[in-house]
């Protein structure tokens, strides 16, 4: 378990590079929808090429941080029904969903996608629009994105069976500190407490009416 451990670090650090390069990605979507959007619209002049990278970076951010996004636990789960469950309950449920579900759909679409980007890059297939890119960077995108999203299976999957049969810690705890539900619980005592401080004021408002 020792070797397979250090093998799921590896793939956990590949997929933290990744995912931090999608994050800066996005500002460079931003960056360019927002010249594209000011060149067209006030200076009148507009590129396919800038266009379609933009189509290229947004499948990067999809396909390539979707490993990453499996690594930070950050992928939807319904929280009302896991939290009532028991740890190993919950880690047996991701043994059989990856194997079940997750592996086989990354074979299947490695096995596809790869063909489309062996033909473009021999084919040097090109957008159909004037002054449009190579495609084959496009499709490269789908196997890498799953081989990626597969890799952070296989370390899931070692971490699920470390917590289960070895005493190890629990990924899916460690992992339930995400911004995103970080966030969620800040909206949630937030709302609490307003609806604390509107019955507070109604109980006073209703004494000032009484005296």
């Amino acid at each position: 378990m020792k070797y397979l451990l250090l093998f799921s670090r590896a793939i956990d650090a590949l997929n933290e590079v990744v995912g931090k390069v999608a994050m800066w990605l996005i500002l460079l979507i931003v960056l360019i929808s927002t010249a594209n959007a000011i060149s067209r619209y006030a200076l009148h002049i507009s590129s396919n090429a800038w266009l379609e990278i933009q189509w290229y970076l947004f499948g990067a951010v999809f396909l390539l941080g979707a490993g990453f996004a499996f690594l930070r636990n950050a992928h939807v789960r319904i929280d009302v029904v896991s939290s009532r469950l028991t740890a190993r309950t919950r880690n047996w449920i991701d043994v059989v969903g990856i194997l079940v579900f997750l592996l086989p759909l990354c074979y299947l679409l490695i096995t596809l996608g790869w063909p489309l980007f062996e033909r473009a890059w021999n084919t040097g297939e090109m957008s159909p629009n004037a002054g449009g890119l190579i495609r084959w960077p496009a499709y490269l995108l789908i196997p890498a994105g799953f081989a990626l999203l597969a890799l952070q299976a296989v370390s899931e999957l070692i971490k699920r069976f470390n917590f289960l049969f070895c005493g190890g810690p629990d990924a899916l705890a460690q992992g339930a500190s995400s911004d995103v539900q970080q966030l969620a619980r800040e909206i949630a005592l937030a709302e609490h407490d307003r609806i604390e401080r509107d019955a507070a004021a109604a109980v006073l408002a209703d004494g000032g009416r009484k005296s």
